[in-house]
């Protein structure tokens, strides 16, 4: 065979070669007729899930491809089992977890049951930044902090599990404060801790007042419930005669307890996330899709008839927080596991 037949099968064969390989789809064709699943970490009818759904219904149309965006419900461990499973989840886009914030504080810890670490997710963004809240029902007795200060028997308090704010908030009260509280936990979402105190099963709970004001209005309008605490580094002015935690926190360590544990996760407890090991321009454009859809009109008039409110945290602006939690100092650390995670 002479050089130039040579160079010419030579050449034949590299074309086979290139057109029978793979082409690598750019993330600005992959999501055409794709469909996203949001995994909430909570039970259906909460806050999170309410947050998630209006979502899902604005967030397709602020992606290349316009995929169908679901939600899909994986309640249980306070979120810890949807964070887990989006660690693990295939890395190609089409999965975002939304789970609570304060389970990367369990992960500085060393918390059983953790099988992720924080700083490997994509961070979306968080859709509002929260502000806390312990709402009681009017049958249990206790309709203001007086009332629950001079009780004569420990205040049954709905929670989850270690790492959700349910459960952690009212840890630090019953230190910081020094409430008399009985934490009765193995709910799997908020709207589970509304029901249980309605039929008199407990008291209340602390959590998000984004969600409580919405998810619990008709009993706040009739009275029925009562907020009667708040937990953030200054009065809310939803609630400008709701008596605030750190007025009433007479110790340094009460007030370290309070900022680290409630104040500062505030911003970061509704968060998206993403598994790791996805390409970059995916993330890039769900990044976009996720900050473009809290500024949608049609998700902003959902969200206003709701009564929920937006205020949104960046992707960025959230990796940044999640890294701050990784410098806390050894004794703050060491409190707050103390505070936090039960001795069995």
């Amino acid at each position: 065979m002479n050089t130039k037949s040579s160079c010419a099968v030579t050449f034949l064969v590299l074309v086979c070669l290139v057109a029978g390989a793979p082409r690598q789809v750019s993330g600005q064709e992959f999501y055409k007729d794709k469909t996203i699943r949001i995994i909430v970490g909570f039970a259906a009818g909460g806050g999170f899930d309410t947050y998630a759904r209006i979502i899902a219904r604005h967030m397709g149309k602020h992606i290349p491809g316009n995929p169908a965006i679901i939600v899909e419900n994986m309640g249980g461990a306070g979120s810890l089992l949807a964070a887990n499973h989006l660690y693990r989840a295939k890395p190609d886009g089409l999965t975002i977890g939304n789970f609570i914030g304060t389970l990367i504080l369990q992960q500085i810890y060393g918390s059983k049951g953790i099988e992720f670490d924080a700083r490997r997710f994509e961070w979306l963004g968080v859709p509002v930044q929260d502000s806390t809240a312990c709402a009681l029902t009017k049958a249990s007795g206790i309709t203001s902090l007086e009332q629950w200060f001079a009780a004569k028997e420990p205040v049954k308090i709905g929670g989850e599990a270690p790492g959700a704010n349910d459960s952690d908030t009212p840890r630090i009260l019953k230190v910081a404060l020094r409430l008399p509280i009985q934490l009765i936990e193995g709910y799997k979402g908020t709207s589970q801790i509304r029901l249980a105190a309605e039929g008199g099963e407990i008291a209340g709970g602390c959590w998000t007042w984004e969600s409580i004001k919405v998810t619990w209005r008709k009993g706040l309008e009739s009275g029925n419930v009562n907020v009667v605490l708040q937990l953030n580094p200054k009065r809310h002015p939803d609630m400008p005669n709701v008596p605030n935690a750190v007025e009433y926190a007479k110790t340094d360590d009460g007030r370290m307890l309070l900022e680290a544990a409630v104040h500062n996760p505030g911003a970061v407890l509704r968060v998206y996330a993403l598994p790791p090991g996805i390409p970059k321009d995916r993330v890039e454009l769900l990044r976009k899709g996720f900050t473009a859809v809290t500024k949608d009109p049609g998700l902003l008039a959902e969200t206003n008839k709701a009564g929920l409110a937006i205020n949104p945290l960046s992707g960025a602006d959230v990796e940044k927080t999640v890294a701050s939690f990784f410098k806390l100092q050894p004794a703050q650390i060491s409190r707050l596991k103390e505070v936090l995670l039960p001795q069995k």
